[in-house]
């Protein structure tokens, strides 16, 4: 059992949150992480590469000098890719990388994600964070008093809150991600996790119930 200190806007500990991890995942499968993190970066790829072949090249169909005679090698096209400015010889074709591991795994990279950031002390729990309106300063103020500062920081709320997403949205690598909306390389990219303690509510509740 794991008991994480629940801090205030201002960085002061007011309590503890007692969750259990294996809750989570009963063990971290370091592979299914890999594969979890490898898919959305797969599936994040535009796909859109394109080289030309000699048939799409622009030039001259003329022969570039006669059959024989010359003492080079016999030569046809301008167009071939042997040449400086002629086509790719294995062209590069626009194609989508994208594929998908079955949901069960995909869930359970999820709550793996979870638990070894609870495991390596990466989590930290806000008491409330909530803005009245969007206000950068407040919460770059906010995230930097709390353990970690200066770090990656994904920023996880119970529901999709407008005013903290616009309040973070400029400050240079945090984000934001509602519980719904979490995923393994979400979670894994950053150094830390900033959870507002409503939402570690929801994930103990969601998750917890679906690994068992």
């Amino acid at each position: 059992m794991a008991k994480l200190p629940v801090y205030d806007r201002s960085g002061s500990q007011v309590g503890d949150y007692e969750i259990d991890p294996a809750d989570l995942a009963p063990r971290i499968n370091k592979q299914l992480l890999h594969d979890a993190v490898v898919m959305y970066q797969a599936n994040a790829r535009q796909g859109s590469s394109k080289t030309k072949t000699r048939a799409e090249v622009s030039g001259t169909t003329a022969k570039m000098y006669r059959q024989k005679g010359t003492g080079n090698a016999r030569a046809g096209s301008r167009r071939s890719g042997v040449r400086r400015g002629g086509g790719h010889i294995h062209a590069i074709r626009p194609r989508d990388y994208s594929y998908r591991l079955n949901r069960k795994a995909v869930r359970a990279a999820t709550r793996m994600a979870l638990a070894s950031k609870i495991a390596g002390e990466q989590l930290v729990v806000i008491e409330e964070l909530a803005f009245e309106q969007p206000s950068t300063r407040e919460m770059a103020a906010v995230l930097k008093v709390l353990p970690g500062g200066g770090e990656s920081t994904l920023v996880v709320t119970a529901e999709h809150d407008v005013n903290v997403y616009r309040s973070a949205r400029n400050i240079q690598q945090v984000s934001v991600s509602p519980v719904a909306d979490l995923n393994a390389l979400a979670i894994l990219s950053p150094r830390r996790l900033v959870v507002a303690k409503a939402a570690l509510d929801v994930i103990k509740e969601r998750h917890a119930v679906a690994a068992g």
